[in-house]
Formats: C-alpha cells, sequence, structure tokens
C-alpha cells in the first residue's frame, strides 16, 4: 500500500489546490515529491492530453500502465504509440498474476466487481506501495461518482492528485487540437471511454462519456478509485 500520509496530502491540498493542469503536475512530480508519486493512465480516450503535460514537466516520472489481460489491442498499440511520440521514459506495465487471472476467468458475465478486484485493484495496490501520492486523468465532466471531485483528495487511504479534474470536454478537445495529439483508434469508433473490452461499448451522441463502461448495469467505477488499497494488494 502506497505510504499514506495524511499530514502530507492536508500539506499537498494548502500549498497546491489552487493549480491544476501543468502548474499542479510540476508542483507534485518535480521538487521533493519527483520519483515519489506516480501517474496512472488508462492509455485510452482522453489519456494524451494528461500524457503530453506530464511529458512537458517530467518525461521520466513514473508512469503505472494496468494491463488486465482483456484490453482491446487498440489500446497496447496506442500505449506504445503516446510513449514515444511524447517521449515517456518511464512506462511500468503492471499485470496481475497468474493466479488471479485464474480466478477472474470468465467473472465479467457473472461478478464484475470481483473481476475488476482481481484484474485490477489488486495489482495496482501492489504496484503503488511505495509511492506518497497517485496522479490521475480523472475529471468532474464524466459525471456520477466524479461529479465533485477535486484536484486532491485524501479518501481511499492513498492521496490522489486529478490535475484535469475542472477541465471540462471543450478544454481537453482544444489540447487534443493545440497539441497535435494521436488519438485512440476507437473513438472513431465511439467510444468515449475504454476500458477491457468485455465491459466497453461505444456510446451515443450526447451521452455521458462513461455510460458505455458497463453499460445496463449500476456499476460505474472499477474500483481502483473508490476503494481502499490493502497492505496486502487487496480491495479492503
Amino acid at each position: 500500500m502506497s505510504p499514506f500520509d495524511q499530514g502530507l496530502g492536508e500539506r499537498l491540498k494548502l500549498s497546491f489546490s489552487h493549480l491544476d493542469g501543468k502548474e499542479l503536475l510540476a508542483a507534485v512530480l518535480t521538487g521533493d515529491l519527483a520519483g515519489k508519486v506516480a501517474v496512472t493512465s488508462s492509455f485510452g480516450a482522453e489519456s494524451a492530453v494528461l500524457l503530453d503535460l506530464v511529458a512537458q514537466v517530467a518525461p521520466d516520472a513514473p508512469v503505472i500502465f494496468l494491463d488486465t489481460d482483456e484490453l482491446f489491442d487498440e489500446t497496447v498499440e496506442y500505449r506504445y504509440k503516446l510513449e514515444r511520440q511524447l517521449g515517456l521514459t518511464n512506462v511500468i506495465t503492471v499485470r496481475p498474476n497468474a493466479e488471479e487471472l485464474a480466478q477472474a476467468a470468465g467473472l465479467w458475465q457473472t461478478d464484475t466487481d470481483r473481476c475488476c478486484e482481481l484484474r485490477k485493484v489488486r495489482p495496482l495496490a501492489r504496484a503503488t506501495r511505495d509511492y506518497v501520492a497517485l496522479v490521475d486523468g480523472r475529471k468532474r465532466a464524466h459525471g456520477f461518482e466524479r461529479q465533485h471531485l477535486s484536484t486532491i483528495e485524501t479518501g481511499g487511504g492513498v492521496i490522489k492528485i486529478s490535475p484535469l479534474a475542472n477541465w471540462n470536454a471543450e478544454e481537453i478537445e482544444a489540447a487534443f487540437a493545440a497539441r497535435n495529439l494521436p488519438r485512440h483508434p476507437l473513438v472513431a469508433q465511439n467510444y468515449r471511454s475504454i476500458g477491457c473490452f468485455p465491459c466497453t461499448q461505444p456510446v451515443e451522441p450526447g451521452a455521458p462519456a462513461r455510460a458505455g463502461r458497463w453499460a445496463g448495469k449500476a456499476k460505474t467505477e472499477c474500483g481502483i478509485h473508490t476503494l481502499v488499497l490493502g497492505r496486502d494488494g487487496a480491495g479492503i
């Protein structure tokens, strides 16, 4: 588990909660915290914007890519394309172990929460246990549980930093255009939030970006942003 420090979380809030985007990333990825904060990225539909900012500030910052063994081939290819184009030098691939994969086989059909725990929550907990804080690409504009998101949060036993929390869809599009960032190949097929292929669908125009995740279910989060990460790597 990350060495959670409530005091550090409060100090980060006091010092940096007025920042976002590139300025917030510079504050938490350089200086005293360099190497102690990891970026988590799905290399999904909007990931290029955050990763481009990371590359401008600290291209050697650890970027954790969670390969669940159920990703779209396009996502894996997109990861390598962005890594090369942006000049990221420390992308770390994290995978579930053999036991977790065996337990998770077919669970996406019967128990999506358990499937996500085995494929995502546990592996990510192991991989991030030595970092003091995690950066992610969540935004309030995604809706659902994210609509009240702050740029710096300390819930769930980990400090979470969301530099794009305040950004809306127009600002994300503007960043893609201004920086000539490549799109995830599935965006052209109306995929607006991209996770594991059994549980991801394209969405209709005007629908929330995450409406295609676990469509037809009440579930809107995989658990890595909402569960406490246990010291044994399990979601508690």
